[in-house]
């Protein structure tokens, strides 16, 4: 590929990516000149409780997908609801996921990360705790909230992080991969357990992981108030990365890899109890394979900069994450918990790549931010088709048995784009600096 900008990959998203070796963080204010300030909390006390507050921001990200997942057929039993309505269930959060990831960035220039996170938990805690009120329309407007709020966290944590922690970034960002995975993982192995203590409420069950946000809420918003926002934007114009090849199979990489990633996160459990496991075995056992993703999602970043190229490492990965999934639908219950841990490696290595070679593809930090708004915004609209036709042939066959073919080509075309945007080389684009 061509490498129409001379820029260096500059700043931490290239220097704590290439020396560091860790998962990489991306900036959604890359382009604010100055860049933002970071915030210096007066006392250690308060920077560890700075970092401490990120971490349990990420752990709140993720409970939204996993906690629907386990009680989805209590949820279509109670409601009358459809197949294919729990599939947009189970798609809504993560269309929004696409849909409002490009208005972080905005809403944070204009009042500030820290204030913009702040709004975004008040979001996320009213949009999971309608889920409670247990009507279709409910459940439904709960999702998209929660959906938004979710996309605006995505952008800006990872930024966030990075500034205010630049000598400590390897560790924060294993600590808030590690927070992603936890909160998606104690959502689908506590769920269940949290219904039966709830007098077998599926409804209050959901609900209920509003609380955590709400505490968190409370813990963020003496900081948010506190911090200072003074930041005059003047932007870089990246021209040509919406016509260029490899941005399109980055973009596609992720997009499929996240269709496989949501998959489990609102289909396994089902499809597991589908199989003859219990609904608190199935959700014990997803969580599980979430929690696995955690030694690739850290492992795979220093061993992908080490390669000339990473095309190997992402096929190698779709066909653990994938074949693992069509596993579950075939092969014997005494296969599960091998297959989950296989799954949970695959994936998990998948969420990790597909971050790499957004940053490996891209010649400077600004058009790295760039490339990531593509590779979300259309990424994430195109992960939410697969939980989407799980649900609608589901629908139209009694089973989930049928699946096996959109798993196959999920890997496929993910396997194809991740070949492509694994190789050595950046997108062809022109960086130019836009005058205020």
């Amino acid at each position: 590929m061509s490498h129409a900008s001379a820029l260096p990959l500059d700043g931490p998203a290239g220097d704590d990516i290439l020396v560091r070796s860790q998962p990489p963080l991306i900036d959604a204010e890359a382009d604010s000149v100055p860049a933002p300030d970071a915030q210096r909390p007066p006392s250690k006390a308060l920077r560890i409780l700075l970092g401490a507050s990120l971490v349990l921001i990420a752990a709140n990200l993720r409970p939204v997908f996993s906690s629907v997942s386990v009680l989805l057929p209590e949820i279509i039993q109670a409601t009358g609801m459809s197949s294919i309505s729990a599939g947009v269930l189970t798609t809504l959060p993560v269309v929004c996921l696409g849909a409002f990831a490009p208005f972080a960035p905005r809403l944070a220039q204009r009042f500030g990360a820290e204030r913009t996170l702040l709004f975004v938990l008040i979001v996320l805690t009213v949009g999971t705790a309608i889920r409670g009120l247990g009507t279709q329309s409910f459940l439904y407007m709960g999702a998209a909230l929660a959906g938004a709020a979710i996309a605006a966290g995505n952008v800006l944590l990872p930024g966030v992080v990075k500034r205010d922690f630049p000598k400590t970034a390897a560790i924060m960002t294993g600590l808030y991969t590690m927070a992603l995975c936890a909160g998606a993982a104690s959502a689908a192995g506590f769920t269940i357990p949290i219904k039966n203590m709830l007098g077998g409420s599926w409804n209050l069950a959901l609900a209920f992981w509003a609380v955590p946000a709400a505490l968190v809420f409370v813990l963020w918003l003496p900081q948010a108030l506190r911090a200072k926002h003074h930041v005059a934007h003047s932007g870089f114009k990246v021209a040509g990365l919406w016509r260029d090849r490899l941005a399109w199979q980055v973009t596609l990489f992720m997009g499929l890899q996240s269709s496989t990633a949501y998959i489990v996160f609102g289909w396994l459990a089902p499809i597991l109890r589908e199989r003859g496991m219990s609904a608190g075995t199935a959700g014990g056992l997803v969580s599980f394979s979430i929690m696995a993703q955690v030694i690739t999602c850290l492992l795979i970043p220093s061993i992908a900069v080490r390669q000339k190229n990473q095309s190997f490492i992402n096929v190698f990965l779709c066909g653990c994450a994938v074949l693992a999934l069509i596993g579950f639908l075939y092969l014997p219950g005494w296969a599960f918990l091998p297959l989950a841990i296989i799954q949970g490696i695959g994936q998990g290595g998948l969420i990790a790549a597909a971050m790499m070679v957004i940053v490996l593809r891209s010649p400077d930090s600004h058009t790295a931010a760039h490339l990531s708004g593509m590779a979300q915004c259309v990424g994430y609209i195109l992960a939410a088709i697969g939980p989407l036709l799980v649900g609608m042939i589901h629908s139209a066959t009694g089973s989930f048995a049928a699946c096996g073919v959109l798993f196959v080509l999920l890997g496929l075309g993910a396997s194809i784009n991740g070949w492509g945007a694994g190789r050595a080389g950046h997108v062809g684009v022109q960086v130019s600096k836009d005058s205020a």
